[in-house]
């Protein structure tokens, strides 16, 4: 005796897209409306998560800025110019020029104010040997001839030339420099 079970009437497919009105089949047994509903429910708690988070990196991104750009931030710091300090006068020296003629030249340093300046009590910092610009001086005018020396855009020239070679050699201790004496015979 076979018992044989009846047939069974054929399922309609469930057509699953957008929009077809066709709910999904939920997993544990529960009905489409519900399933539809717990969808929608996901779909509005995503879409407040997705407007918070815009709304906390748009925060965040507006006080980088503030920070950043408005109030300078920790970018590129601009060295301060330098102040100047104390004058350091050279005892003037004469010198050989080209053609038998003589140059007497006095020379004094417009040093850079220090950073500590000393507290008001003097002792700011030591003041440099002024050998090194002596030699310098020595070196930029030996040799010239008066004529060079006697035209103010040369001598000017030349003037530039010595203190950036004395600002060099001092490690811009020096910003400045100042004939003090020039006399040419």
């Amino acid at each position: 005796m076979s018992t044989a079970a009846p047939p069974r009437p054929p399922r309609a497919p469930i057509q699953r897209g957008p929009g077809n009105g066709a709910a999904k089949a939920a997993p544990g047994g529960k009905d489409g409306a519900e399933a539809q509903e717990q969808s929608d429910a996901k779909k509005k708690l995503g879409k407040k998560q997705l407007l918070i988070l815009a709304v906390v990196v748009l925060a965040v991104a507006a006080a980088a800025y503030y920070f950043l750009v408005m109030k300078g931030g920790s970018g590129p710091v601009e060295e301060p110019e330098p102040q100047p300090g104390e004058v350091l006068v050279l005892d003037a020296i004469s010198l050989n020029l080209a053609e038998g003629h003589y140059l007497r030249v006095g020379v004094a340093l417009q040093l850079v104010a220090s950073e500590d300046g000393g507290g008001g009590h003097g002792g700011g910092g030591q003041t440099p040997d002024g050998s090194l610009a002596k030699d310098l001086v020595i070196s930029t005018f030996s040799g010239r001839t008066v004529e060079e020396l006697s035209d103010l855009e040369h001598r000017d020239e030349i003037k530039h030339e010595l203190a950036e070679k004395i600002a060099h050699a001092y490690h811009d201790e020096v910003m400045d420099i100042y004939f003090t004496d020039f006399v040419t015979q």
